[in-house]
Formats: structure tokens, C-alpha cells, sequence
């Protein structure tokens, strides 16, 4: 539940934050008769990604076991790469979304409400779609309510959390909350993987690297309290085979070191030409 929690409130935020950089621009502009447009598009991306979250949960329930472990597997992998390409693009693109957004905004204008409602769509869309199969992949190894409640008080404060923020009650200071809960997600991901060649393995497309590495199933069991928040957060396994163990350290140390490193790499000082831009 606390990890479908945190996940499903950085994407809220971060999509939150979008279309409330485009409303406000709408507002600055004398142009807030075309928050319809973004409202529509903001929409019909939710419920597409929501249908598309059912339909592949119940295609993946038909298929044989050996199958159900290559799809599960298939959408862990997916759930790593695409929460990890979040978390570095989100990393690059923070000090000039807003700019962007604002040049985004007069380009889909010249397509009318049209345009901008595609330009809300792609925008919730791709937050909704990282969503879909990280909850996908977590659902599979996590049968029950837990996960969706989470996912959805997620999405409640990741709303209030956005309209705070959008009438300036909630003073949120967002670099530091997305380098942190980037950190976070990073081993989300590493964890994920781990399970992806776990199920590549029981559906008979992995054999190698099957000894087990460790067994702390005496120590922290997995069905105790402690082992389900380290299993949740950090994708831990009592007694996981070196191959899984090898993989999520392959993953995570590169990945951790490459986003603290850029986060503590100085900002050169804009031109002084810039500053009166």
C-alpha cells in the first residue's frame, strides 16, 4: 500500500503540476475559455488509461502459468524503464517545463482547442501510462486491496497537494521532493527488475544464475510486517537466486550515482542578457 502510495503522488504531482502550469498560463493570458479544451484532454486520458490497466490485467489472466510469467515479466521490465526514464527526464526537464509549457501552449493554440486539448492528453497520458504498468507489476505480487487503496489516496493528496500548490498554500519545496523520491524510485525499479528476470526464469526463458545467494528467511521473513515494507520499498527477497541479486545492484548503483552526481553538479549562472529576458 505505502509504496502504490508514493508512486501514484509523484505522478499525480508531476501531472498536476503540468496542467496547472497550463491553466495558469490560460489565466495570465486572458485565455481561460479554452480550460474546456484541457479538462477534456486531461479526461479521456484517464479513462483510457484505466481501461487499458483492466484490459491487460484480465488478457494476462487467461493466458497458461508459463505464459502469465513471461507477461508478468514483460511488465515488470516496462515498469523499470519507464519509471526510471521519469525520474532522469523529470531531473533534466524541472528548470524549464514551465517555459516549455508556455511555448507548448501558443503552439496548440494555433490548432485550436484541439490542439491543446492533445497537448493535456499526452501530458496526463504519459504519467497515466508509467502508472498503468507500475501497478500492473505490483499487483502481481501483491493480490489483494492494499495496492489500490494506496493508488488511490495517492491520487487524492497528489490532487490537493496540486491545488495547494496552484493557490499558493502549500509551499513545496519540488526539487528536493522529486531528488528524493527519485532516489526512492530508483530502487522501485531495481526491485523490478529483480521480479522481471524472477518470472523470465519460471516461465523458462532464464536458467542461469539460479543458486541462491542469500537466505535471511530466518531473520526477516517475508510475510512479517518489517520484511513486507522492505519487499514494497526496496524489492527485497529472503532468499533470492545471484542472478537477481547481480541484476538489481547492476542497476541500482550506476543509476544512483549518475542521479545524485548530476543533482549535486553546479548550475553555470545564466548571462547577464538572460536575466531581462
Amino acid at each position: 500500500m505505502l509504496i502504490a502510495f508514493l508512486i501514484m503522488l509523484r505522478e499525480g504531482i508531476e501531472a498536476a503540476l503540468i496542467v496547472g502550469i497550463i491553466a495558469g498560463y490560460l489565466a495570465q493570458t486572458g485565455r481561460r475559455a479554452w480550460m474546456p479544451a484541457v479538462w477534456a484532454g486531461v479526461g479521456l486520458a484517464a479513462v483510457l488509461c484505466l481501461g487499458l490497466g483492466l484490459a491487460l490485467d484480465a488478457i494476462g489472466a487467461e493466458f497458461p502459468q508459463k505464459q502469465q510469467e513471461l507477461v508478468e515479466g514483460t511488465i515488470a521490465l516496462l515498469a523499470a524503464g519507464m519509471l526510471t526514464g521519469m525520474v532522469f527526464w523529470m531531473r533534466k526537464a524541472a528548470r524549464s517545463v514551465k517555459a516549455d509549457l508556455h511555448g507548448a501552449v501558443d503552439a496548440a493554440l494555433n490548432r485550436g482547442g484541439f490542439g491543446l486539448a492533445v497537448m493535456a492528453f499526452l501530458a496526463v497520458g504519459r504519467e497515466g501510462l508509467e502508472s498503468v504498468f507500475f501497478l500492473l507489476a505490483t499487483v502481481q505480487q501483491d493480490v489483494g486491496w492494499g495496492v489500490p487503496a494506496g493508488a488511490a489516496l495517492g491520487i487524492a493528496a497528489s490532487v490537493l497537494v496540486g491545488w495547494g500548490i496552484a493557490r499558493g498554500a502549500v509551499r513545496l519545496d519540488l526539487r528536493r521532493f522529486f531528488r528524493w523520491t527519485g532516489v526512492f524510485i530508483l530502487f522501485v525499479a531495481a526491485g523490478l527488475l529483480a521480479s522481471a528476470l524472477r518470472a523470465f526464469h519460471e516461465a523458462g526463458l532464464w536458467n542461469h544464475l539460479q543458486a541462491t545467494a542469500f537466505d535471511l528467511s530466518g531473520v526477516i521473513p517475508a510475510d512479517t510486517l518489517l520484511g513486507t515494507l522492505l519487499t514494497g520499498i526496496f524489492g527485497y527477497q529472503e532468499a533470492p537466486a545471484w542472478g537477481e541479486v547481480l541484476l538489481y545492484l547492476a542497476f541500482l548503483i550506476p543509476g544512483l550515482w549518475l542521479f545524485l552526481g548530476a543533482a549535486r553538479a553546479p548550475v553555470a549562472a545564466p548571462r547577464p542578457e538572460s536575466l531581462h529576458a
